[in-house]
This record gives structure tokens, sequence and C-alpha cells, in this order.
């Protein structure tokens, strides 16, 4: 099995197994996967989820989120 790694139009990373033809981000866009610019392609989920990650905190420079009350 083939995971696919792509962005959303809101800027966050997603994953999805090659033989799917949409799916639906956190933000609430649908997106057509075989449309979208693919960064990535992994063997196992786990690198997926990895993948996925390590983009995340290159973007937006951090390893995880911060609550409102830190900001």
């Amino acid at each position: 099995m083939t995971y696919l790694i792509y962005r959303c139009g809101c800027g966050r990373v997603l994953y999805s197994r090659e033989d799917k033809k949409t799916r639906k981000c956190v933000c609430g866009k649908t997106l057509k996967v075989k449309e979208r610019r693919i960064f990535k392609k992994v063997k196992t989920i786990d690198q997926a989820i990895t993948a996925v990650q390590d983009m995340q905190e290159e973007i937006h420079g951090g390893p995880g989120f911060i609550s409102a009350n830190k900001l």
C-alpha cells in the first residue's frame, strides 16, 4: 500500500492511501487527491504519519499546537 502526502489550501499537511479519490480536511474542504500536488509517497502508515508531522513542524515552526492562552 502506498500513501500520498499533500497539502490542503488551508496549509494543513494530509495523507491518504493512493487508491482514495477524495479526502476531507479538518477545515471542511473536500479535496480531490489526484488534483493535489504530491510532496511524498511512502509505503507504510507509520512513515506517512511521520512525514506529515515533520512537514507540519517545518511549515509552522514547532512540534505541536499551542493553546490560545499561551499566544
